[in-house]
């Protein structure tokens, strides 16, 4: 049994959807005087906001709380900061790569309950399940449409 790849990979993905069908990647310095409708902040945590490059005076601090507030007034509807669980650095290659994350001191316990928190396994779709019939075929794209509509 050949499968076809599905219509929005390669050059068969079609017309794109003005402004509902792609991503902006930006640096939070860039995003001064952008807007858009969803604003995903990267790695909200300390080491990373604020750098750990950035921390040696009061005001290389308050510089960057000011660009974390830059950042999260971008979004019109939908500011997420994500604080990852953990993360991979170079540095850190005898403790196996990997470092446990704090979330950032500007976002202190005292005001977490001002957020929608959020986990990964939240995000997953429990009405999913795989099915299994011996000597079964299974029409893959179909499931695929199914899972994101």
């Amino acid at each position: 049994m050949t499968l076809d790849p599905p219509d929005a990979t390669s050059g068969r993905a079609g017309d794109g959807l003005k402004d509902e069908d792609y991503t902006i990647l930006s640096t939070i310095h860039s995003a001064k005087g952008q807007e858009w409708r969803v604003a995903r902040i990267l790695n909200v945590v300390d080491g990373c906001i604020p750098s750990d490059r950035a921390t040696g005076t009061h005001q290389e601090i308050e510089e960057e709380r000011r660009l974390l507030y830059v950042a999260m007034t971008r979004a019109k509807d939908e500011p997420d900061l994500i604080v990852p669980q953990r993360f991979f650095t170079h540095q850190q290659a005898k403790l196996g790569g990997h470092v446990y994350a704090s979330k950032s001191r500007f976002i202190p316990d005292s005001i977490v309950c001002s957020f929608d928190l959020r986990h990964w396994q939240d995000r997953t779709d429990s009405s999913i399940k795989p099915t299994r019939k011996a000597a079964a075929s299974i029409d893959v794209a179909s499931s695929l449409m199914r899972m994101w509509k």
